[in-house]
């Protein structure tokens, strides 16, 4: 089995949308006044219009929420750490959501950053999900499709276009 590194075309854009390939390395921070949601356990654990998204080439957006934007509970520090050479090192968050006998918990299911790095110094103490570890997550009112395979967290909604790193034959892009 060989793993193909050879970058594959961008997909077409249409009106309203943007390529992840027209994203920079390294990635950029901006803020995002769109209305995101996550929902687990059947409840909303985290609402917020003050996040921010991270924009990397080949990747659809990943998306931060303020800590004060994220119900009471609903995060627990957990073990596992990873480093990401634009960011720093981030932890890991076990993620609660819904009432007995509905709740759910999710180990290693969010991530954040105690100290990113100077270019990310926004995101500090802010949290980011996996959206294919929850029931679902939003922005605005579209339910967003979870990046491809198991690392990586972005977020793809109608607005970006691909393909995304991720999937199998991606990895050496």
């Amino acid at each position: 089995m060989s793993t193909s590194s050879t970058r594959p075309a961008p997909d077409p854009v249409g009106p309203g949308q943007e390529s992840v390939w027209a994203y920079p390395r390294p990635p950029t921070l901006e803020p995002v006044a769109r209305r995101l949601r996550v929902v687990l356990g059947g409840a909303v654990i985290a609402n917020t219009t003050r996040g921010y998204r991270v924009l990397e080439t080949s990747h659809p957006p990943n998306y931060y929420f303020p800590p004060d934007d994220i119900a009471a509970g609903a995060i627990e520090r957990a073990k596992g750490a990873s480093f990401c050479e634009w960011k720093g090192r981030a932890h890991y968050y076990a993620v609660i959501g819904g009432q007995t006998p509905d709740q759910r918990v999710e180990p290693e299911a969010a991530w954040g950053y105690d100290e990113p790095s100077t270019a990310f110094e926004s995101i500090r103490g802010y949290v980011a999900f996996y959206a294919s570890r929850m029931d679902a997550c939003f922005v605005d009112d579209e339910q967003v499709v979870p990046q491809p395979g198991g690392f990586y967290g972005g977020w793809i909604t109608r607005d970006v276009v691909g393909p995304f790193k991720g999937g199998p034959g991606s990895r050496g892009w």
